[in-house]
């Protein structure tokens, strides 16, 4: 379950409740899917991923992990509201999520210095699902990643030696890049 993609009160105009509601919808439909957990990804706001772990658990006994986008910056890595990366931690660990992490944003080298940062702050399970790189429109109009598969994977051992327990692909990859991590991991 994704981002809204709106902002909360003060800087937008949505409450807490009315994500919460949102969450819960998304939830229900899956739960009753027959999922096997609940994934709440790509979450830019605390806030909001807060909001959706509540939503969530109000329709669904399911397994709840969440995953926070982090963007590097001169002073670290904050989200995209100014969340860093032991506030996160630190309050989704009092809610009791069973495992956290990352996705999206930032490459597999950047992830490799993120996951290390998340495993000196926690020992849940830690969750690393990074993107290709950063996205370009090309002039025909196709979009394209800047980080091609070999440079990709070669990063995923150095993820898992940082802690990453669950590993994935984020933008920009594909099917050769999940293949290729698969037989990268099962050789660990």
């Amino acid at each position: 379950m994704g981002p809204t993609g709106k902002f909360l009160e003060p800087q937008g105009e949505f409450t807490e409740t009315k994500f919460e509601e949102a969450y819960a919808e998304q939830a229900k439909g899956l739960t009753e899917g027959k999922a096997d957990f609940l994934l709440i990804e790509t979450q830019y706001d605390l806030r909001e991923a807060l909001c959706a772990l509540r939503g969530a658990r109000k329709v669904s006994e399911l397994p709840i992990f969440v995953t926070i986008t982090f963007n590097k910056g001169p002073r670290g890595f904050f989200t995209l509201m100014g969340n860093s990366v032991t506030q996160c931690i630190e309050e989704l660990e009092k809610e009791n999520v069973p495992a956290i992490g990352t996705n999206c944003t930032l490459n597999s080298a950047e992830m490799v210095e993120m996951i290390n940062i998340f495993r000196e702050n926690t020992s849940l399970p830690l969750i690393a699902q990074a993107n290709a790189g950063k996205p370009s429109l090309s002039i025909d109009g196709n979009v394209a990643y800047s980080q091609g598969l070999e440079d990709y994977v070669h990063h995923i051992p150095e993820m898992i030696k940082n802690g990453a327990n669950i590993i994935g692909g984020c933008c920009g990859t594909d099917p050769d890049y999940i293949k290729k991590m698969a037989e990268i991991i099962k050789k660990k």
